[in-house]
């Protein structure tokens, strides 16, 4: 009996310590483990991820996508006539809707060439529009330092006539043509086109386009070569005289290297190029928008209103029978460079000095990359 006693005591100690060891375990695991899980992860995450990479991303793109454009202030020369009807979009935008453009245009309209060489020499115009031929000169004057970017006039010659016999160029052998631009472009693009169809006339020359009217008038002339808007003009003033030929047809008609009768050209300064290359995009896609209206029909009564408002063409009447036969176009690029290479190295064949002496090399031609 003694014994069984003493083996329930044992009994009962060793069942309280068990119990003893289990409730220990129980509460010293759940405070121990939940709340350090919830502070050093859930925290720590929030912090180091959240926060680090929105901030860090879309800071670092919207400025740049939103910088605006740097403007600047671009200075450009034209000579009147044909070669200056191309801008007058962004002229007229220039004057009555400046806050359109991004860029301050100033614009200088002179009479002859040497108005505007000395100041396009010496850097003082960033863009100027100037016979081809002389956009070859000034590239030699300025050991390079200005581009052609883009040709805006292709032939403004015409063959006018008081005969009704002449429908080609075969249909000129032996006959007296009258012209004006002697020793410049048109002395030589009529050359070029008579020597290709084999063709033999006597070519006169007068110093004044109203000269040849006056021969016309005076039953002295009946065949000249004159450009545009003087064709338009004796058009007005006699109409005995017709157009029988467009000597831009006809130079492309003979042409072995793919030139053109391109008579005007856009030079800017390499300079102005290199120091302010967006500004320059802007300029050639803000002339490129202007020759796209001025050449629009629908604005025909309004670009031909502002050619006299600008004194670019006396009247604009006669202004409104010119701009369609002025061949106003926009070359650039590699265009651009086939037209102007093969009729830069016919005038240089045909007279050195025509093109400043030296036939310019392909770096006269700016190609953007």
């Amino acid at each position: 009996m003694k014994r069984r006693i003493i083996a329930l005591v044992l009994a009962v100690m060793m069942l309280a310590a068990l119990a003893g060891c289990g409730g220990g375990s129980t509460t010293s695991t759940e405070p121990s483990t939940e709340p350090s899980t919830a502070a050093s992860t859930e925290p720590t995450e929030a912090a180091s991820a959240e926060p680090s990479e929105a901030p860090s991303e879309e800071p670092s793109a919207e400025p740049s996508e939103e910088a605006p454009a740097e403007p600047a202030e671009i200075k450009v020369a034209a000579m009147k006539g044909p070669t200056a009807i191309g801008l007058l979009g962004l002229m007229d935008k220039s004057d009555n809707t400046p806050d359109e453009l991004t860029d301050t245009y100033t614009f200088t309209l002179a009479d002859a060439p040497d108005e505007v060489t000395g100041d396009i020499i010496q850097g003082n115009f960033d863009a100027a529009v100037v016979p081809t031929n002389l956009a070859a000169t000034l590239y030699n004057r300025t050991e390079g330092q200005v581009k052609i970017v883009a040709n805006v006039t292709l032939g403004t010659l015409y063959l006018v006539t008081t005969r009704d016999d002449i429908s080609s160029v075969s249909d000129l052998e032996g006959l007296t043509i009258w012209s004006t631009g002697q020793n410049s472009t048109p002395e030589y693009a009529i050359a070029y086109i008579l020597e290709k169809n084999g063709v033999t006339a006597d070519v006169q020359f007068a110093a004044e386009p109203s000269e040849v009217a006056g021969l016309f008038a005076a039953g002295t002339a009946d065949t000249a070569v004159l450009p545009q808007p003087f064709v338009s003009s004796l058009l007005m003033q006699n109409e005995n005289v017709h157009v029988a030929l467009d000597l831009t047809e006809e130079w492309s008609a003979v042409s072995e290297n793919g030139s053109g009768l391109v008579m005007s050209a856009v030079i800017v300064q390499q300079k102005f190029i290199d120091e302010h290359p967006d500004a320059f995009a802007r300029f050639m896609s803000e002339y490129e928008a202007s020759v796209d209206w001025v050449t629009d029909e629908a604005n025909l009564d309004a670009a031909a209103q502002l050619t006299e408002s600008y004194g670019i063409v006396g009247k604009a009447a006669m202004a409104k029978a010119a701009i369609p036969q002025c061949n106003i176009v926009f070359e650039s690029g590699e265009s651009m460079k086939a037209l102007s290479a093969g009729f830069i190295e016919v005038l240089y064949n045909a007279n050195p000095q025509s093109v400043g002496g030296t036939l310019p090399g392909d770096d006269l031609y700016y190609i953007a990359q």
